[in-house]
This record gives C-alpha cells, sequence and structure tokens, in this order.
C-alpha cells in the first residue's frame, strides 16, 4: 500500500508517539464489537488525520474514521494532599468493513 501525497506529509517519527496506548476496557470492547472501532489514548495535540495515518502507518488497515474525545482529570486525595490525574485524549478509530486490528495477542 503506498502511501498518497496526504499522508507523505506527516512526519514518520511524529506519527510513530502519536499513539499512547491501546484502551482495554469493558465500553472499548462493546464499542469494538458493534462499529467495528478500535481505541486509542493519544497525545494532547494530536489531530485525527495524523491519528488516522499513525494508525494506517502502524496497523497497515484502512480507516473509515477518527472520533476524538477529551477526559478531564479526576481530582482525588493522597493521604492528607490533592492530586488531580492527567487529561486524557481518546481516539475511536472506524476500520473499513473487512478490516480487522487484533490488540489482545491471544495465544494457543
Amino acid at each position: 500500500m503506498n502511501p498518497t501525497p496526504k499522508q507523505r506529509q506527516f512526519d514518520e517519527g511524529r506519527l510513530m508517539n502519536v499513539l499512547v496506548a491501546p484502551v482495554v476496557s469493558e465500553k472499548a470492547t462493546m464499542v469494538g464489537e458493534k462499529s467495528n472501532a478500535v481505541t486509542f489514548k493519544v497525545l494532547q495535540d494530536a489531530t485525527k488525520p495524523e491519528i488516522k495515518a499513525a494508525v494506517e502507518l502502524m496497523f497497515k488497515v484502512e480507516v473509515k474514521g477518527v472520533s476524538v474525545l477529551n477526559t478531564k482529570g479526576k481530582s482525588k486525595r493522597f493521604g492528607k494532599s490533592m492530586g488531580r490525574r492527567d487529561n486524557v485524549r481518546k481516539a475511536y478509530v472506524t476500520l473499513k468493513a473487512g478490516q480487522e486490528l487484533n490488540l489482545v495477542g491471544e495465544g494457543a
């Protein structure tokens, strides 16, 4: 699969860092089964085209669309002091029909 001119505009080193981690949760699994989507934690300043290009580059799949969600960090108490969790940016990446991405390495 040759990259299109639009995909070439992104720096490959930056694309390797855009996806921070996959989100493995009950909600992410249900969304994945229902709409053929995969959920990732991404950098705070990542854009939708960057996320799409990063997924296509790293996993060799075709992406249909990207939805992004910003979650504010909660304030939590740690003993006597108050702390704050980090803000999180999640990307729901919808794959085209027939494409599959297996993040859970199920071995026999």
